[in-house]
């Protein structure tokens, strides 16, 4: 049986029902765009969008170029009755003990800041502190490696993390990656996403969720931004 309050169940749940799973990023500020907010409040974002049908929440917490904190992590997952993602550059075992103590019920671990040995590590540490791994891969290679790991929640992003995606990738990226990833995982295309198109056209290639921040953010009506992009899942 599926179990709701799991990042990855609460994401297949969705696509089962026939909705591709849409998952809003709650971030502050964007290296490439700016000042994200423009006076709204992110936590009330983040519960309107739960009210909208978002089945997660994704919460980026590094300060430095994105403006997040654990202050808001801790906010907005006592605050929706949805799995919430912590987004950050996680290193270390205490920093998924912290992402726990905050709420998330899943973390991000990005290949392209953790060798195979680390990225093992604290792929198992997560599973065995009761928090999901979530592993992000740009390429082939990393792909590979989170296969190795055992990585059965994987998000392809289609942007360049180590130059705080600013270059201009999409949807061509997961088109091109994902028929390398584990038959069984729960697969998420991150970023580059923004119009109902191409949420469709990553449907068919077998993605269950797409991961959508500054989009949203950018957008005068974030609701109906968000609505347009839950596409049929079959």
């Amino acid at each position: 049986m599926i179990n709701p309050t799991r990042f990855s169940s609460a994401i297949r749940i969705s696509y089962n029902m026939g909705s591709l799973a849409v998952i809003p990023d709650i971030k502050c500020r964007s290296p490439k765009e700016g000042d994200l907010l423009r006076g709204r409040d992110p936590l009330e974002v983040a519960k309107n969008l739960v009210t909208c049908g978002s089945p997660v929440i994704s919460v980026v917490t590094e300060a430095k170029d994105f403006g997040g904190s654990l202050e808001l992590l801790r906010c907005i997952a006592s605050s929706v009755n949805v799995p919430v993602l912590r987004k950050d550059f996680i290193t270390t075992i205490d920093e998924i003990n912290i992402t726990v103590e905050h709420g998330a019920s899943a973390v991000l671990l990005i290949c392209a800041y953790l060798d195979e040995q680390k990225l093992s590590l604290l792929h198992d540490a997560a599973l065995n502190m009761g928090v999901e791994p979530l592993v992000e891969v740009h390429s082939e290679v990393e792909m590979a490696m989170a296969k190795r790991v055992g990585a059965h929640l994987i998000a392809i992003n289609n942007r360049n993390i180590v130059d705080l995606e600013r270059d201009d990738g999409g949807p061509d990226l997961t088109i091109s990656l994902i028929s390398s990833a584990p038959r069984d995982a729960v697969m998420i295309s991150a970023s580059g996403i923004n119009t109902p198109q191409e949420a469709a056209l990553l449907v068919k290639t077998g993605v269950h969720g797409v991961l959508v921040g500054t989009a949203l953010w950018l957008a005068e009506d974030i609701d109906e931004k968000y609505n347009s992009l839950r596409v049929e899942s079959r």
